[in-house]
């Protein structure tokens, strides 16, 4: 089993979504960081806490994991989480809406970037044995607001902008597909799992894709022996969708 989403039994926090055992819902208000908070409630709260944060203008959210395989391939829990917030997305979006993955981390819908996820683990875990967590946290822009206007930065996207309907549930679907995902994973092993992944993953033509057991990207170009190897690692410490000075999905192409 890759990961546990209740291995440990808590006292359940304040529900405020319609989430399926054994998911616990803890609120934050506004000016909250989800991502912060879960990895500092991980280790008390367990496996299934899923920490949101109240804004209209953001889906922005994070959920406790707890790995049984050592935390250099316990790593790939990124892309199950971002393959089932794609098919989170797609649950609410307008028939053959695209979306799609940028590699490893970054969420577009139209090509528009609307946000992307992150990964965090105890600071100075053992690479070969498994960490007692990981939390995913993913950030999406729901609603164009400020200087967000979809002609400005052709490159950015919010879902309200793009057809997407009752959003206020997207959280209860993602909670959902992950727990359909890591099913996958724990009875299919990992592969079901990259291949969901790829089915939304951007590629270019003449290139051919797969995921080492680290979760690094591997590719090679037809016609080719040759493998590109893309480490996982640094990509994960840049977040490339993220724009550090708003704490907010970049509006691609700004001026």
């Amino acid at each position: 089993m890759p990961l546990d989403l209740g291995r440990h039994a808590h006292e359940p926090f304040a529900l405020v979504l319609d989430l399926p055992p054994p998911f616990r819902a803890v609120a934050l208000r506004e000016v909250g960081d989800a991502f912060a908070h879960a990895k500092k409630i991980a280790a008390e709260a367990g496996a299934g806490t899923l920490v949101h944060v109240g804004r209209f203008d953001l889906a922005e959210f994070a959920v406790v994991l707890e790995p049984e395989e050592p935390l250099r391939t316990a790593r790939r829990a990124l892309y199950a989480g971002m393959a089932a917030l794609g098919d989170a997305l797609a649950a609410h979006a307008p028939p053959e809406k695209p979306i799609s993955f940028d590699w490893p981390d970054t969420v577009r819908v139209d090509g528009g970037l609307v946000g992307g996820a992150r990964l965090g683990w105890p600071s100075g875990s053992d690479e070969d044995k498994e960490p007692p967590w990981i939390v995913f946290s993913a950030m999406i822009r729901t609603v164009a607001v400020g200087e967000y206007e979809p002609g400005l930065y052709p490159l950015a996207a919010a879902l309200d902008t793009e057809g997407f309907v009752d959003l206020g549930r997207l959280l209860e679907s993602f909670a959902r597909y992950l727990m359909v995902t890591i099913d996958a994973w724990q009875q299919d092993g990992f592969a079901a799992v990259a291949q969901s992944y790829f089915a939304r993953l951007t590629a270019e033509k003449g290139k051919h894709a797969a995921l080492d057991d680290n979760g690094d990207l591997l590719v090679r170009h037809t016609g080719k022996t040759a493998i590109e190897r893309h480490p996982l690692l640094p990509a994960l410490a840049q977040s490339s969708w993220l724009d550090p000075v708003t704490g907010g999905p970049r509006l691609m192409g700004a001026p």
